[in-house]
């Protein structure tokens, strides 16, 4: 009879152990940036009426155990569909060689990450701080968190606009109408990303 009561007992300790565990192990995890399955992409609007969509096509980035994120743009990786104008953002927009990459940094609540299952989503506002030419500002993203069996994605619900004044980038857009002929270029520019984050 003793040995029918312990039995369920220890069941429920075992069961107790495992979630801790498995919680623990959620809360500790650290993360790494799959590029692959990552989009970071950005709007303008040139000639007042004419909207294109680029990317940057080179991300890196890790989210470590206490919350903290680390994302890292190549500015060289900038991609518009075409190779010349590739080129004159890389040199006259963003001055890839004095300026190689942009950051992204930000802190998330890892416990509340923790406690997520796998499957499950959640609308958080995240404060997060961009770097460009040695420029930085702060913004705040509304996002979609989904947490997977081997980490997280997250997607902007809302676009983020970036402004050329911001960040020293007036100079380089009035280059960049001057060369295409246009007769304006958007300084106000909305951005969009999906990260995924693996362990």
């Amino acid at each position: 009879m003793e040995k029918l009561m312990k039995a369920p007992i220890r069941l429920f300790q075992c069961l107790i152990s495992s979630g801790l565990l498995i919680v623990s192990a959620a809360a500790s995890a650290q993360w790494t940036l799959n590029n692959e399955a990552s989009t970071l992409s950005f709007v303008t609007v040139k000639a007042d009426h004419v909207a294109e969509v680029h990317t940057f096509d080179e991300l890196s980035g890790t989210i470590k155990e206490d919350g903290s994120v680390s994302i890292e743009i190549a500015l060289a990786s900038v991609n518009t569909l075409v190779p010349i104008r590739n080129e004159r953002m890389q040199s006259m927009l963003f001055e890839t060689e004095l300026f190689p990459r942009g950051t992204i940094t930000a802190r998330i609540n890892s416990g509340r990450l923790a406690n997520m299952a796998p499957g499950s989503s959640e609308e958080m506002g995240i404060d997060f701080t961009l770097e460009l030419r040695d420029q930085s500002q702060t913004y705040n993203a509304t996002v979609l968190v989904s947490r997977q069996e081997a980490g997280l994605m997250a997607t902007t619900l809302k676009p983020i606009v970036v402004n050329a004044e911001s960040f020293d980038l007036v100079a380089g857009v009035e280059a960049l109408r001057e060369v295409a002929g246009l007769p304006s270029i958007s300084r106000a520019v909305p951005v969009s990303f999906t990260v995924v984050f693996e362990d």
